[in-house]
């Protein structure tokens, strides 16, 4: 095995980006950091074989690291090289006598820096073929005697674990996990209540899964353990997420997984961040970054809040987290969830900007006959609106796999939904729907299809696949469709872009589709908290030609900022509104003021949702010029729209 088919465990305290690029781009799995603390462990448990300090500008710091790197790398028969500043080369014998095996001083090459990773490895290789080899009879283990309040642990767990030569029995239980530190001092309370023997799993950084058997000397009242290991560690053993440091998608399965097993039930409560695209698009990764472990913060204390500290978290991987509990009741689960979703409501502050996250929040219980994946795929089918109880409900992870291929083979559809004059009834445009017409699974409506693209990261490219086909297909309209408008949806992270607007004109123009005809609707949610750039980007749509409309308007908490900053041609009043004027007068009067509004800034209103005549008599009496809904239609093919418009 040559050390590139390992992990790399690299701490920079400043250029850890770009230094986990060079090492990617040489073919190494990279588990970087930016931080010292519990360095040793987190090398532990990255599997890796070599680790890098760059110590450039914090020659302190690194040298600290290195110090505390030295001995789980010599100990495991791993590498450690430090970069070091040209001005530092005089501190070089204070890294060697830290332990550091290699050295690279800047300026340096990128195919330097990866010459001496490869160097690296190879000594790690030799290295490790030693150690392995002495520690193949080693056993892990401690023994504790109460009296003397002594604790020995043998030379592989001591190296394992980088501890000193003389731990304390809290030091060594402390590399236990939290959540099996519950076991754990059941197992010590069983030896203190008499009994002799007894045992109990947990995970070990650096060794993976493993029972310590403890053993209690009756005479003395020594303990003594021996730890077994369960597994060989190896990239699949990381517990920690590296970016937010709570458990990872891995991590997590084996917990719940366990807990199955032993016929525990769990309760889980899945958190997708709202809108994390937009803020990566719009502030850049760090900013990303950022906020990703700002939010696992806020939701590990509002779960411990109603939860306690039973409740235990990870990072599902993107921008999805996931609370699992044992034990708890729908009630108590139900309030962890909303204090978890009040708490990422609070926008988060990015260095001078404020930006409004939100996140969508849902939780399901275990059943007797449910693994790992089966509840968690529940929770997945609960956050994207489907019902939980369905057995033949389609699994977002699956659509997500599927998502890419669907594109390519032509899959997703368009269907179109009519918007009439109401004075006149005369059909003047169109709304551009997203449909997929899976092959298994049949039609899939545009929630779910966008609730996947979000779990397969694909939103920007279902977004722009959408867009293009409308226009394509519109373009090709026959005569009896040619003097209709076209709608098509803009979504937060295209906003986000600040090249939306060229890439958006360049493909109406490809099309052929005249920007005219052209409406482009943005729902009152995907627009981000710097109004002067969202109102920079419709301002330049509309110079174009085009004509912007702000779509579901009421919903959200800003709809009078939005109104005020951004330059809008419709106003589309969402379809909660509109069933809501022929409620109480006081609905009446909220729908009154809405349209009353909207007119008075010079807006056209379109009424989204219309299902009743009721409903449009009362909309035509309060002013509204437009709408779209059941009345007229449900969104069509275009086979359909034509005969429709050819009657009418």
């Amino acid at each position: 095995m040559t050390g590139r088919d390992r992990p790399l465990f690299l701490l920079s305290f400043r250029q850890r980006d770009e230094l986990a690029a060079h090492a990617a781009r040489a073919g190494w799995r990279v588990v970087a950091a930016r931080r010292g603390e519990g360095a040793d462990r987190r090398f532990l448990a990255s599997g890796a074989a070599v680790a890098v300090v760059d110590a450039r500008g914090s020659v302190d710091e690194g040298l600290a690291a290195v110090r505390t790197l030295a001995a789980v790398t010599g100990a495991s028969g791993g590498a450690l090289l430090a970069l070091v500043s040209r001005d530092d080369t005089a501190r070089l014998g204070e890294f060697y006598d830290a332990g550091a095996t290699h050295f690279l001083a800047s300026p340096m090459r990128e195919i330097e820096f990866v010459q001496a990773l490869r160097f690296a490895a190879r000594h790690a290789q030799r290295a490790g073929n030693e150690a392995a080899r002495a520690a193949t009879g080693e056993p892990l283990g401690w023994r504790y005697d109460p009296a003397l309040r002594s604790l020995q642990v043998t030379p592989a767990l001591a190296s394992m674990l980088g501890l000193t030569s003389a731990p304390s029995l809290r030091t060594v239980l402390r590399h236990v996990e939290a959540a099996d530190r519950g076991a754990m001092r059941g197992a010590l309370q069983r030896l203190r209540d008499g009994i002799q023997a007894t045992a109990f799993a947990h995970d070990l950084p650096g060794a993976g899964r493993v029972v310590e058997h403890l053993q209690r000397d009756a005479r003395t009242g020594r303990i003594h353990a021996l730890i077994e290991r369960l597994g060989e560690v190896d990239a699949s053993a990381v517990v920690r997420d590296v970016l937010t440091g709570v458990r990872d998608d891995a991590g997590m399965r084996r917990w719940i997984t366990r807990r199955l097993d032993d016929a525990q039930p769990i309760g889980v409560i899945l958190v997708a961040l709202g809108r994390f695209d937009m803020v990566n698009t719009a502030y850049g990764r760090d900013a990303g970054d950022t906020v990703l472990r700002a939010a696992s913060t806020r939701i590990a204390e509002a779960a411990r809040a109603t939860l306690g500290r039973r409740a235990v978290l990870a990072r599902m991987g993107g921008a999805e987290f996931l609370v699992a509990v044992e034990d708890a009741d729908p009630a108590t689960l139900a309030a962890a969830a909303k204090g978890i979703e009040d708490a990422l409501t609070r926008p988060f502050v990015i260095g001078d900007a404020i930006a409004p996250v939100g996140a969508r929040v849902a939780t399901a219980h275990s059943r007797p006959d449910d693994d790992a994946a089966a509840l968690m795929r529940r929770a997945g089918e609960a956050l994207a609106g489907e019902e939980s109880d369905r057995t033949l409900a389609v699994p977002i992870e699956t659509l997500a796999i599927d998502l890419r291929r669907a594109m390519d083979a032509g899959e997703i559809e368009l269907r179109m939904q009519p918007q009439v004059a109401v004075a006149t009834g005369a059909i003047v445009g169109v709304e551009a729907l997203a449909r997929w017409r899976h092959p298994d699974h049949g039609e899939v409506g545009a929630e779910t299809l966008f609730a996947a693209a979000a779990r397969a990261e694909l939103e920007l490219a279902l977004s722009e696949h959408v867009q293009r086909l409308a226009l394509a297909q519109a373009a090709r309209w026959p005569s009896a469709l040619r003097h209709l408008r076209l709608s098509v949806n803009v979504t937060a992270a295209d906003v986000a872009r600040s090249s939306f607007a060229d890439l958006f004109l360049d493909w109406v123009d490809t099309s052929g589709f005249p920007r005219s005809r052209l409406t482009v609707e943005i729902t009152e949610g995907g627009l981000i908290d710097d109004l002067g750039e969202a109102s920079r980007l419709l301002s330049e749509l509309r110079a174009a030609g085009c004509r912007v409309a702000i779509d579901d308007f009421g919903t959200g908490y800003s709809s009078l900022a939005y109104l005020k900053a951004l330059p809008l041609d419709y106003l589309k009043v969402d379809r909660k509104l509109t069933q809501d004027i022929t409620g109480s007068a006081r609905d009446r009067i909220v729908v009154r003021g809405v349209i009353d509004m909207a007119r008075s800034l010079g807006l056209t209103v379109i009424a989204e949702g219309v299902e009743t005549p009721e409903q449009l008599d009362l909309l035509a009496k309060e002013g509204c010029q437009y709408y779209q809904g059941f009345l007229c239609a449900e969104p069509l093919t275009l086979p359909e729209l034509i005969a429709l418009v050819e009657q009418v």
